[in-house]
C-alpha cells in the first residue's frame, strides 16, 4: 500500500512539515541526532535537517525514502534513510536527542514494543515529539487517519501515557485541530499530541 501511495505524482502528504513538530521541534536538544519513525516522503525529516539536526528517517517504504532523499537534495541538506519494518527495527541505547513519531500508526504490539524502547534509545535530555490520531477521528469530517475497520491503530492519551511511563511528558493532550498536510491529511482532525523528555 505504501510504495503505491508515494509513487503517486506529487507528495502524499505535502512538503512542510506537520503543524505541531514544527511548533515543539526546538525542545531537542540543537545539532542533536534525531530518529524520524514512519517519515515516508520525508517532509518532517528535512524541516529538521534544515534546522541543523543530524537526521536519520527509518520507513518500510523504500519508495517513499527515495522521494525524501531527493526532497532533501533538493532543499540543500543530507538525510540518513533506513527501509525497515518498524515491528523489527531497534531504536538503539543513548542513541538520539530526538525520536518523532508523526501519525506512525501501527498494531498495538508493535506500538507498545516500540514505545517501551523509546526511553532507552533517547540520551538523557532527548525528547520524544509524537503526534497521532485518535478513534474520535472516525466522526470527523477531516481526511485522515486508520480506516474504521482498523480501530486498534489508533491512539490514545491514556495508552501512551503507559507505554511512555518511563520520560516526563512536557505536552500529553488529545484535541481536534484543522490540518492541511497534502491531500491525505485534511480539514477537521481528532489527534493525540505528546512530547516528552527523558531526565
Amino acid at each position: 500500500m505504501w510504495d503505491q501511495r508515494y509513487s503517486e505524482e506529487g507528495f502524499a502528504y505535502g512538503t512542510e512539515p506537520n503543524d505541531f513538530l514544527k511548533a515543539e521541534f526546538a525542545r531537542i536538544p540543537a545539532g542533536g541526532r534525531v530518529l524520524c519513525l514512519a517519515e515516508g516522503e520525508g517532509r518532517n525529516a528535512v524541516f529538521l535537517a534544515r534546522q541543523g539536526y543530524q537526521v536519520t528517517a527509518v520507513d518500510q517504504s523504500a519508495v517513499g525514502l527515495e522521494k525524501a532523499a531527493q526532497h532533501a537534495r533538493d532543499n540543500g541538506v543530507e538525510i540518513a534513510t533506513v527501509v525497515a519494518d518498524l515491528a523489527d527495527y531497534e531504536l538503539g541505547e543513548d542513541a538520539w536527542d530526538g525520536i518523532v513519531s508523526i501519525a506512525a500508526h501501527v498494531p498495538p504490539a508493535v506500538r507498545a514494543k516500540l514505545h517501551k524502547q523509546v526511553a532507552g534509545a533517547l540520551k538523557k535530555g532527548g525528547v520524544f515529539i509524537l503526534e497521532a490520531y485518535t478513534e474520535q477521528q472516525l466522526e470527523m469530517d477531516g481526511v485522515g487517519g486508520p480506516p474504521p475497520h482498523s480501530k486498534e491503530l489508533f491512539m490514545s492519551l491514556r495508552d501512551l501515557q503507559t507505554e511512555l511511563s518511563a520520560l516526563e511528558f512536557s505536552i500529553g493532550h488529545e484535541v481536534v485541530r484543522t490540518m492541511s498536510e497534502g491531500k491525505y491529511h485534511r480539514g477537521e482532525s481528532a489527534v493525540v499530541q505528546v512530547v516528552a523528555r527523558k531526565d
